[in-house]
């Protein structure tokens, strides 16, 4: 999987996506032309540090933050949809209108030109674990967020700091864990938390700096909201009713 940096590097405009939360972030990073070293070979700039992003964040609703992030870093930049090489969004856990509203924009965008910029997708409770495990929080500990249906979306680091993969949990289960619990901040919550829980920020304009040699970038040619499994329908058969014997009679005034 590609880092942030490498793939600034390779593609030079990369815009940002992220709309799990309740404030909908848009970010855009530049990277300028292959350097030469002086007297030496040319190199590229996979390892110097992450260039500043231009960001947008907002808490308007999604459909119109989306767009007005996007168009506001780009008229800054001075560049279009056309002149980004890779685009990059949160495709969950978080708020699935939002995230569903992104993918389309980006499907929107890629689906004309076989030659247009990459998508690549990351999961929001991977970046602010990767982030609590850089602060040296005390492990085991698990980031969380509510998955509805007396269940939790969870990512946890052990007690020698590793950190694992994104699954859903029963409250059951999350009850036992031994060890301390955090959420993101602007992430909504139906249930009870499993114990005593931290919110955590998640302002991208700080983490991803942070974060840009993380391998937690995927590929997403087909850009969607994240789910644990896929959807399954089960066949509905509708069936006639009909007036039975115990049916009331509607009586009529003559």
């Amino acid at each position: 999987m590609p880092s942030l940096r490498s793939l600034v590097a390779a593609h030079r405009s990369v815009l940002l996506i992220d709309s799990s939360s309740a404030c909908i972030q848009v970010g855009l990073w530049q990277c300028s032309t292959v350097k030469e070293t002086p007297g030496g070979p040319e190199h590229d700039e996979s390892d110097l540090p992450l260039p500043r992003a231009i960001w947008h964040a907002s808490e308007q609703e999604a459909g119109i933050a989306i767009f007005a992030g996007v168009d506001s870093v780009l008229a800054q930049a001075r560049i279009g949809v056309a002149d980004l090489g890779a685009l990059v969004f949160c495709e969950g856990p978080g708020s699935i209108l939002g995230i569903r509203t992104a993918a389309t924009a980006l499907r929107i965008w890629t689906a004309t030109d076989a030659g247009g910029p990459r998508v690549f997708s990351y999961r929001s409770l991977e970046l602010v674990a990767r982030d609590l495990r850089r602060r040296e929080t005390p492990e085991p500990f698990a980031v969380v967020a509510d998955a509805r249906r007396d269940s939790w979306h969870w990512v946890a680091a052990n007690a020698g700091g590793a950190i694992g993969p994104l699954q859903r949990i029963p409250a059951s289960d999350a009850g036992r864990f031994g060890g301390g619990f955090f959420t993101p901040s602007g992430f909504r919550s139906w249930s009870k938390f499993p114990g005593d829980v931290s919110t955590v920020h998640y302002d991208l304009a700080d983490l991803w700096p942070h974060q840009g040699d993380a391998d937690i970038l995927r590929a997403a040619p087909n850009p969607d909201a994240f789910l644990h499994e896929e959807i399954t329908y089960l066949a509905w058969t509708p069936k006639i009713h009909r007036a039975g014997i115990n049916s009331p009679r509607i009586r009529t005034e003559s």
